[in-house]
C-alpha cells in the first residue's frame, strides 16, 4: 500500500533552516507530479511547493518563494524540500502527497502520512 514518511522537522530559531524529506513507496513515484503541504494549527492544508516527475519544473506558494526549495531523487523516491530564512508563520506540520494530474492542489492519495512538525519560534 501507499506509505509516505515526512522527517526532518524540528524546532529553530526565526532565519534558520531546515531540510524536510519524504520516503515513498508503493506506487510508482517517478509517475507523479509531489507537492509538500502544510498544516498550521487547525484543519486547513495549504499547498507549499510541487515538482514535476522528472524535476524540470516548479511551483511554489507565494509565501515561500524565494525561501524554499523542492527537489527529488527518483532513484530513491523521495522528495526533499529545503527550508530557508524561516519565520514564525511557518510553524506548522508538513505533508507531502503526490498529485493526482496537472492542476496542482489536489491529492492524489487520501492516505497521509503523519507528517513532521516545523516549530519557528524564538
Amino acid at each position: 500500500q501507499v506509505q509516505l514518511v515526512e522527517s526532518g522537522g524540528g524546532s529553530v530559531q526565526p532565519g534558520g533552516s531546515l531540510r524536510l524529506s519524504c520516503a515513498a513507496s508503493g506506487f510508482t513515484f517517478s509517475r507523479y507530479t509531489m507537492s509538500w503541504y502544510r498544516q498550521p494549527p487547525g484543519p486547513d492544508r495549504y499547498l507549499v511547493a510541487a515538482i514535476t516527475s522528472a524535476g524540470e519544473k516548479t511551483d511554489y506558494a507565494e509565501f515561500v518563494k524565494g525561501r524554499f526549495t523542492i527537489s527529488r531523487d527518483n532513484a530513491k523516491n523521495a522528495v526533499y524540500l529545503q527550508m530557508n530564512s524561516l519565520k514564525p508563520d511557518d510553524t506548522a506540520v508538513y505533508y507531502c502527497n503526490a498529485e493526482s494530474g496537472t492542476t496542482l492542489g489536489m491529492p492524489r492519495f487520501g492516505s497521509w502520512g503523519q507528517g513532521t512538525q516545523v516549530t519557528v519560534s524564538s
